[in-house]
């Protein structure tokens, strides 16, 4: 089950929000997570309480207000072959919805089968 977490700087649409989460969960689906395992959340902050650097380390061109912070946290165990498949299935799904995929950050975060509680407390994989 991973969880995303789609941080930007406000304001956004919900037009704009949507096809983000929209583009990650395509790339997630890509992978072999089931279509029906989707769990995301946006994070809207003010340019005071999101800074990120326009260039670092090697952007083509610069970040902009636009700027995309993907974290998808999954479970471990995932091979960095995946992961590359993810980064790039996820790369095109946001030019193909309009976004630059140099105004974009895509972080994993792993954690262990045991850390996962889907409902009323019942750990489905221990």
């Amino acid at each position: 089950m991973p969880l995303v977490t789609l941080t930007v700087q406000r304001p956004k649409s919900a037009e704009f929000k949507a096809s983000v989460l929209d583009a990650v969960h395509a790339a997630l689906v890509a992978v072999g997570v089931p279509a029906t395992d989707r769990f995301q959340r946006v994070l809207e902050l003010s340019p005071e309480d999101f800074r990120f650097d326009p260039t670092y380390p090697d952007v083509q061109g610069a970040r902009n207000e636009d700027f995309i912070l993907i974290e998808v946290l999954l479970s471990a165990g995932r091979s960095v072959k995946i992961k590359r498949k993810l980064l790039d299935a996820l790369m095109a799904e946001l030019s193909a919805a309009g976004h630059d995929p140099e105004n974009a950050m895509l972080v994993f975060k792993e954690t262990t089968w045991e850390n996962w509680a889907f409902a009323g407390g019942r750990q489905i994989h221990v």
